[in-house]
Parts: structure tokens; sequence; C-alpha cells
């Protein structure tokens, strides 16, 4: 088919032309989405990751530091630990 057929059917179907530019947004639209999703899931665990890097720094910094504090570091770990098995133990429980 030459150039100028083309044009001629195309200029007889403006619907299949539509169709196949419709078709063609639709496709790009769900790449973008797919992009902007993933961008999105970067960002959460690039910020994820700055927090658990001051939490980190926060804990050496206090663990280094004098007796007392150490104490309550063991207090908060215990804290923590019998937090997370309440919370787990809650969660199996809801789930059934």
């Amino acid at each position: 088919m030459t150039h100028s057929s083309c044009s001629i059917t195309m200029a007889q179907s403006p619907g299949a032309v539509e169709e196949i530019l419709d078709r063609d947004n639709k496709r790009m639209a769900d790449s973008l989405a797919s992009k902007v999703t993933r961008l999105k899931s970067d960002s959460d665990f690039t910020s994820m990751t700055g927090l658990l890097t001051g939490s980190v720094k926060r804990f050496s910094t206090m663990a280094r530091s004098g007796r007392d504090n150490r104490k309550l570091l063991c207090g908060m770990a215990v804290g923590l630990i019998v937090a997370f098995f309440i919370l787990s133990y809650l969660l199996s429980r809801a789930r059934t």
C-alpha cells in the first residue's frame, strides 16, 4: 500500500484512526502509571531507610553513653519485644 492510498484509507475511516490513537493513549497512560507507582515506592523506601538510619544513630549514641542509659535501653528493648508479641497475638486472634 503506498503512502497516498494509506492516507485515503485513513481519511475514509476516522473511527479506525481514533481507535488506534485511543489504544496508544491508554497504553502510554498505563506505562506512565506504572512508572509513577515505582517512583512512589522508591521514595517510600528512601524515606524509610533515612528514618531507620536516624534511629540506629540515636540508639548507638545512647548505648555508648553511661550505665543509666544502658538500663533504660534494656528496659526499652524488653518492652518493645513484649509489645511485639502482644500485637502478634492480638493480630492472630483477630484473623481467626
